[in-house]
């Protein structure tokens, strides 16, 4: 087409929505008729605002949809920081900010909502914010450094999430919410119930059925009074929240509004377009406006009088004006207003019929308060069909239950199965139909899925970057990747088996590529053999690899991001928000001296203390800023970590052998000791257990670990591949009557091919099934070593034993590492007050709700204001294990 006859589209607006649009317009060819032109206000192209405070940790440029802000197509042009205020329907132009004037034959308004602030007095005070943008999260980090306590209104999906970002920065949070629930709009009482209960386990405070009358400012200032008829401005900070009817104000030092959000609606009122009672650009199925040149979508239209605050909806509003632009008939006639999230590491779903409002339905609820898990199913009288359902602790089911509200498909005889415990989420042999909607952002049914792989599409992130299926909340991902793995199998076809949508390769594979390259950074290893920003699959994996090759801390600079909760802290999270200590004891041998340093250690910290089924102490309970001064004391009692943590060695668990035992025909104490010794620290695709025991009588159930050791009289057997866990297996005997040295050299072997070649988070046994021979392949390579393997196998083991440091050692003395270690930023040496103690069974453990001054190291924690001392130490050290002999 001549350059004279192309037609200009201009979108005002570049959020998700918007951005959604012009890349499906690319999609469907428009660009070869039309020009785009897209208007975004704020300062950056689109960026990802569903994962937005995800922001703190990952930056503004892993959330960027457009990370170069020029999209490929050179018939779109995006100017970001540019405000259109004025349309001029007749004329067909739009008039930015600048003054200057812009024709369209076509106009696309994705202006998007703007937060609501409900009208307090004192909103306007200093310290008071809104939760929307990037800049928004800026502004509320950099006060959170000085603020100690901190307040969001509104207990909904955003102020939640709000609330999570609070609590990232080390504020401590309140949650103000008008409804006598959280999330009112998704779940029912029960359901929020649970769900406070898990917040607040967190160490948050959440305060519902609560009305905020006014907000209090830090010092009484002048105020300026405009006219007879107006009080003025109030001048200063927030200092307090006053609520109706409760005679104590709340104390806070910052405020953030997160109740709600309210079409941006401006511009098409001023044009004088028809708007929907209650707000928002009223639109066709078609979503074109009231002019037929100016069309509207995402959070500020409102097809057929309705807004639709989700994304999902947006993007199906997005595509069907593509479509209209090009004389499709595509509609939008409604949406699927399911959700599933986490939300302050808690699993929420609603979806379908959540409250219960079709007429005569019936509920089916199960509720575990122990657990923290409420899960209910709305059904139609009569019991057949799906109708809803809320999910709040435990949302595993939720893939299958709502593509069975949409399809309609008959329940099973027993429905509660769906719900109980015992449910795997396979839901009792259920096949979803062609038409089940699988993903709701995008709208793509299992039909859609198998017509992908039908059509060329090889593996889950084909079928992903095909259909967008997974592509946006994620919560999808696990659903389409079981139906894609389904379809191949059931045409017999070999299944893909990548890493995750951004590596087309094994974890195997990538650890081969890692260590022929000598990679030392996930950034070097996605640009050179990935796609994208990476996920929560490929990014630990990766870590686990470049631990196992570099032998690098977890938590240097360039790697730390990849960790998951627990390596993040070198400390298992517990279900309260406290952290577990667990110094490593090989063998289970441990001085008296040591015993002493745990108990003191214990008593000063209050940490629940208990002696595990690995022969460790665990201590539960800590603090997460009192960790680098636990640790200090162990260290330097001698201990170090025991990697309760990670994925590498826990224990290797003993019986007293030969030593004390009268059946013990060898040393098998000494044997754990030096096994544990060698192999700690070792990163692996999933935790490693062991075992060792003095005779036939088993007493150290080497049998059930991932290697065992059984003393013979003429040496060692070797048995590999048992675990306990959700699927019990049995160690198998890979070699018999071995000498030490020959033990060694074929764990050496043994524990390096799993590391290598094993899935992500496989354990030993399910790897072994995997292998082409099973075990017998196994005992080629290590034993046999029909592959050469052998020495390249124990150099590769020599390496990570010579490299060997504890982590826990090299943090404390790592002032940069230690910054990690603070409850709050302003003032790193005060202990988090959310946390207190009572007495359980005689020992200490975490409750909420009691005043901080019931704890205190010794004691005395309510008398200690200065901060915590890391150079003290007491001179006790753990002997050898000559000495000891």
């Amino acid at each position: 087409m001549s350059p004279h006859l192309r037609k200009k589209v201009v979108v005002v607006g570049h959020g998700m929505v918007g951005h959604r649009f012009v890349t499906a317009a690319i999609e469907r060819g428009l660009t070869e008729t039309h020009d785009i032109v897209v208007f975004g206000e704020e300062p950056r192209p689109a960026y990802d605002r569903v994962a937005l405070t995800s922001f703190f940790e990952v930056g503004a440029e892993a959330l960027s949809f457009l990370p170069s802000g020029v999209y490929e197509d050179p018939r779109v042009t995006l100017r970001t920081g540019t405000s259109v205020i004025e349309i001029d329907r007749a004329a067909q132009t739009v008039m930015l900010a600048d003054g200057e004037e812009m024709a369209y034959d076509e106009l696309v308004l994705a202006t998007g909502a703007a937060p609501f602030v409900p009208p307090v007095p004192g909103a306007e005070l200093g310290n008071v914010f809104v939760y929307r943008t990037i800049e928004d999260l800026e502004a509320i980090r950099e006060a959170a450094k000085t603020a100690k306590s901190g307040a969001v209104i509104g207990g909904g999906l955003l102020g939640l999430e709000a609330a999570n970002a609070l609590h990232q920065l080390g504020v401590k949070t309140h949650v103000v919410e008008l409804a006598p629930r959280l999330m009112a709009v998704q779940v029912d009482d029960a359901g929020g119930n649970t769900l406070k209960r898990h917040i607040e386990k967190l160490g948050l405070t959440v305060h519902t059925g609560v009305m905020t009358e006014s907000i209090a400012p830090d010092s009484v200032a002048e105020i300026s009074v405009v006219d007879e008829d107006e009080s003025g401005v109030l001048d200063g900070k927030v200092s307090a929240l006053k609520f109706k009817d409760v005679e104590e104000p709340l104390p806070i030092d910052m405020l953030v509004f997160s109740a709600g959000i309210r079409p941006r609606d401006a511009l098409a009122r001023a044009a004088g377009l028809d708007l929907a009672e209650r707000g928002g650009v009223l639109v066709d199925e078609q979503c074109r406006s009231s002019d037929p040149h100016v069309w509207a979508v995402g959070e500020c239209a409102a097809p057929g009088g309705r807004m639709y605050g989700l994304v999902a909806p947006g993007y199906d509003m997005a595509e069907v004006v593509a479509d209209a632009l090009l004389g499709g008939a595509g509609t939008f006639t409604g949406a699927d207003m399911s959700t599933k999230l986490k939300l302050l590491g808690v699993d929420v779903a609603s979806f379908g019929d959540a409250h219960g409002t079709t007429d005569e339905c019936l509920e089916l609820t199960y509720s575990d308060a122990v657990a923290g898990v409420y899960k209910k199913l709305v059904i139609s009288e009569d019991g057949t069909r799906l109708l809803g359902g809320v999910l709040v602790g435990d949302a595993s089911a939720y893939g299958l239950l709502r593509p069975m509200v949409a399809s309609g498909i008959p329940l099973p005889e027993n429905p509660e199965e769906l719900i109980l415990p015992q449910s795997t989420g396979g839901g009792g042999g259920i096949q979803l139909p062609p038409e089940a909607q699988i993903c709701s952002c995008n709208n793509v049914t299992r039909g859609d899925i198998e017509a992908a792989v039908d059509n060329g599409c090889e593996s889950a992130a084909d079928v992903t970057k095909s259909t967008k299926a997974g592509s946006t909340c994620g919560s999808c991902k696990v659903q389409v990747k079981k139906i894609v793995e389904d379809y191949f199998t059931a045409q017999g076809k070999t299944v893909d088996t990548s890493l995750c949508e951004h590596f087309k390769m094994t974890r195997a594979e990538l650890f081969d590529v890692v260590l022929i390259h000598g990679y030392k950074t996930f950034d070097q290893i996605i640009e050179a053999h990935g796609t994208g920003r990476g996920c929560d699959l490929c990014k630990p994996a990766v870590a686990s690899i470049l631990a196992s090759q570099l032998n690098g801390h977890v938590l240097a600079k360039e790697n730390r991001k990849l960790q998951d909760t627990n390596d993040a802290y070198l400390a298992n999270l517990q279900k309260n928000g406290s952290y577990s200590v667990v110094p490593r004891i090989p063998g289970g041998e441990i001085t008296p001296e040591g015993l002493i340093v745990i108990g003191e250690v214990a008593k000063e910290f209050g940490l629940y203390t208990k002696i595990t089924g690995g022969q460790r102490i665990d201590m539960f309970g800590a603090r997460m800023e009192d960790l680098p001064a636990i640790w200090k004391r162990l260290v330097d009692a001698g201990f170090e970590s025991g990697h309760a943590y990670g994925k590498s060695l826990r224990t290797v668990k003993s019986c007293v052998g030969s030593t004390w035992c009268r059946y013990g025909v060898q040393d098998s104490v000494g044997l754990a000791i030096m096994l544990e010794t060698r192999y700690r620290g070792l990163r692996s695709p999933h935790k490693l257990k062991g075992g060792v025991s003095g005779c036939a009588r088993e007493c150290a159930e080497a049998r059930g670990k991932d290697f065992g050791v059984i003393a013979t009289e003429k040496g060692w057997n070797l048995y590999v591949g048992g675990n306990g866990g959700a699927i019990p297996a049995h160690a198998q005997l890979l070699a018999g009557d071995l000498s030490t040295e020959e033990l060694v050299s074929y764990l050496d072997r043994f524990l390096m091919y799993y590391v290598r070649t094993a899935d992500r988070l496989q354990r030993t046994s399910t790897w072994i099934d995997s292998l082409d021979g099973g075990l017998d392949r196994v005992r080629e390579v290590v034993v046999d070593d029909v592959l050469g393997l052998g020495t390249e196998l124990e150099a590769a083991m020599a390496a990570h034993v010579d490299g060997y440091f504890d982590e826990w050692k090299a943090t404390i003395e790592d002032p940069e590492k230690l910054k990690r270690f603070v409850s709050f930023v302003n003032a790193p040496d005060i202990p988090d007050p959310n946390i207190s103690f009572g007495s359980t069974r005689g020992q200490i453990v975490p409750e909420v709700g009691e005043e901080p001054a019931a704890v205190g190291r010794s004691g005395a924690r309510d008398n200690q204001t200065g901060p915590v001392s890391l150079g003290s130490s007491i001179p006790i050290g753990l002997p050898t294990l000559e000495e000891t002999r």
